[in-house]
């Protein structure tokens, strides 16, 4: 049976094709029967860029189980980067501080 669970998101990036890279315009997550992973349905994931053919497209499918796990690498992941920006972000701000107090 078809679950009819589809998400898309916006997104920037980049996707690999054979030796091709290409941009990212959205990625395309659903939930469905698995079309080549030997599972009955699969989280499958298609990373897209709707301006170029259909064969733009790399797409992943994962088993319900792998996708928690990608899931939870990916919110860890997150809040690391966000840390590492926030960092970022008070050293420049602590430079042009620095930069006006010496003017």
């Amino acid at each position: 049976m078809c679950t009819s669970i589809v998400e898309i998101a916006t997104v920037d990036g980049m996707a690999k094709r054979g030796d091709d890279w290409f941009d990212l315009t959205e990625a395309v997550v659903s939930y469905d029967h698995a079309r080549h992973a030997l599972l009955d349905d699969a989280i499958t994931i298609d990373f897209i860029n709707t301006d170029l053919p259909p064969g733009a497209r790399a797409a992943v499918e994962l088993s319900l189980e792998s996708a928690k796990a990608l899931q939870a690498a990916l919110a860890i992941a997150i809040a690391e980067a966000d840390e590492e920006e926030a960092e970022r972000a008070a050293g420049i701000a602590q430079q042009r501080l620095a930069k006006v107090q010496a003017a």
